[in-house]
């Protein structure tokens, strides 16, 4: 799909912004109208895609777990949506294609709400390539159907993409880091892959790199944060921690639980638990932290020169706003949003901004 053009059922993004009220406004219009356009088939959305010229430049690992919770809160009859990360040939291993794939629907997806510039009860239909808003009636027709069965029939799994997959993971992306593998119901492989680090008697596995291979899904991917990993016959559990801590005092709280559960019948389910209990910390400490980071950002709008300590605090500083926010500076999750560009010259800072955002977001949106 990515070296076609857009049409009434597939759309492409270079990124989603989801951290503004007018990336997940966009977003949500997509979604709309790709529902309403197309009540007998599945829709897709494919990030990662340049507009002009089609080029494949792959988009960040994007943790879908409560991303329906978005559609469910803005959209009036939702429809399900699985937002999937695709390895791809030749993007580096970081960098994969989300793919964003709309249930059909029988009835009419609206928004309950208004976000950004659109209002509530408002209407999207894709015409073409164009999402555009409607006020009349919407007729019910069915021209994709055909064209989505024989698009997804010709994607269908076989054996050797599955091997040259798991060699692939295996030989050459993972093997400095001790990559393993397991086999489920003799249908299912996934290979994971990581560095085992020990902290107070506990083994963590960091940098971390997870993969249901014959599903072509990566499940977890992490340049940062630390899991657990275990597994049964019938089961693959992560548990992802979040590292946070003061003045170099670093503890690591758990923060979601996936579980992969597979069945005889070649069907699988991912459920997945929010663990996270904010952890609560001195208020006179942190106002003192939140006033220096407003400090370090003004600096840097001013464009002045950090001295070796500032360099040291601006790396802490989206997991410091991040403590700040969770217990009761309302304003620091959008003081380090507005501070993302200013964050960006210095890429372990950066890193960590982008770290520390997916977990808010995870937040906010677990509840149903």
């Amino acid at each position: 799909m990515a070296h076609n053009d857009e049409n009434s059922f597939y759309d492409k993004k270079r990124q989603l912004n989801l951290h503004s009220k007018e990336g997940k406004a966009k977003f949500l219009k997509h979604i709309c109208a790709l529902s309403n356009s197309n009540p007998a088939n599945n829709s897709y959305i494919v990030v990662g895609v340049e507009d002009q010229d089609n080029e494949i430049i792959g988009a960040d690992f994007f943790d879908d777990s409560h991303i329906q919770n978005l559609i469910n809160a803005y959209l009036e009859n939702p429809p399900k949506i699985q937002y999937e990360n695709v390895p791809f040939p030749n993007l580096p291993k970081d960098k994969v294609i989300g793919l964003v794939t709309i249930k059909p629907k029988n009835k009419i997806s609206s928004f309950k709400k208004g976000i950004y510039t659109i209002p509530i009860h408002s209407v999207f239909v894709r015409r073409g390539s164009n999402t555009t808003p409607v006020e009349d009636k919407i007729e019910k027709n069915y021209p994709n159907t055909e064209t989505v069965i024989d698009l997804e029939n010709n994607s269908r799994n076989n054996i050797k993409y599955t091997l040259d997959g798991v060699f692939d993971f295996m030989n050459f992306r993972h093997k400095d880091m001790a990559p393993k593998y397991k086999v489920f119901k003799e249908l299912f492989v996934i290979c994971w892959a990581g560095i085992p680090k020990t902290v107070r008697d506990k083994t963590f596995l960091s940098r971390v790199d997870i993969e249901l291979i014959n599903e072509h899904i990566k499940l977890f991917y992490s340049a940062q944060d630390v899991v657990t990993i275990s597994y049964d016959e019938h089961s693959f559990t992560i548990i992802e921690y979040v590292p946070l801590g003061l003045n170099d005092k670093t503890s690591y709280y758990p923060l979601e639980q996936q579980t992969i559960r597979f069945f005889e019948n070649g069907y699988y389910k991912i459920e997945n638990k929010m663990l996270f209990e904010p952890p609560v910390f001195n208020k006179k400490m942190l106002y003192h932290i939140y006033n220096n980071n407003e400090a370090l950002i003004s600096k840097l709008k001013k464009e002045l020169q950090l001295d070796s300590r500032e360099l040291k605090d601006l790396e802490n500083l989206p997991s410091t706003f991040m403590i700040c926010y969770l217990n009761g500076f309302e304003d620091a999750k959008q003081k380090l949003v507005d501070a993302k560009n200013y964050l960006k010259p210095f890429p372990s800072v950066y890193l960590s901004f982008k770290e520390a955002m997916r977990v808010l977001r995870k937040m906010k949106y677990d509840v149903q």
